[in-house]
């Protein structure tokens, strides 16, 4: 079986997180900067961060071209948090210029659940993970920081997890549309890589 080269956008944000996390999963997990390195990849993760500041940048070593045409394309692509708000058609609250990748049809709010003082951590059941490593069906533990939620998503879109209680009940958190996969939420930071395998076994199916 050939093993996927999994990128990670390099630009600012999680990305070692999201390394060593791909690395776990067994896949072959390198940083991404240039469009060449963009070129020798499988697929992509867009880790989060600050949307902005990632648009900019994107645009500032000109890859935000390369990379939309990819997705656009057909190269799987997992965006957590500020990588959600990349993926996304439309976005709302962003600041004025804001660029996206596209790809996802949902509309996403920015910095929807507040400012960095509100970010909180959740469990969350989310459909279609692989099992736990330990075999125990369990949730999700989410970490959301500055996060943004789906306020609406297209009919091609498979919601895979919405937030359960709170002010925030029923808000939608994790998405996927065919090799495109986002959630509103940190994976890469709590040691749980089963949203990470989910996306490793997405890449795996499209090669």
């Amino acid at each position: 079986m050939t093993t996927p080269t999994v990128g990670v956008l390099a630009l600012q944000g999680d990305v070692r997180e999201h390394l060593r996390a791909l690395g776990e999963c067994g896949v072959e997990a390198v940083p991404v900067r240039r469009e060449r390195e963009l070129a020798a990849v499988d697929a992509l993760v867009l880790p989060g961060g600050e949307s902005t500041t990632i648009d900019k940048l994107l645009r500032a070593f000109d890859l935000h071209e390369p990379v939309r045409a990819r997705i656009a394309a057909g190269m799987p692509a997992y965006g957590s948090c500020a990588g959600m708000i990349l993926l996304a058609d439309r976005v709302l609250d962003g600041v004025e210029g804001q660029q996206t990748l596209g790809g996802l049809d949902v509309t996403v709010r920015r910095n929807a659940f507040g400012r960095q003082v509100d970010s909180f951590e959740s469990e969350l059941v989310l459909e279609g993970l692989p099992p736990a490593e330990d075999g125990v069906d369990r949730p999700v533990h989410a970490v959301f920081i500055r996060a943004p939620w789906v306020e609406e998503a297209g009919p091609a879109v498979r919601v895979l997890g919405r937030v359960a209680g709170g002010p925030a009940a029923g808000r939608i958190v994790a998405v996927r549309q065919g090799p495109l996969l986002a959630t509103s939420f940190h994976p890469e930071v709590t040691g749980d890589t089963r949203v990470h395998r989910l996306f490793v076994q997405i890449v795996r199916d499209s090669l």
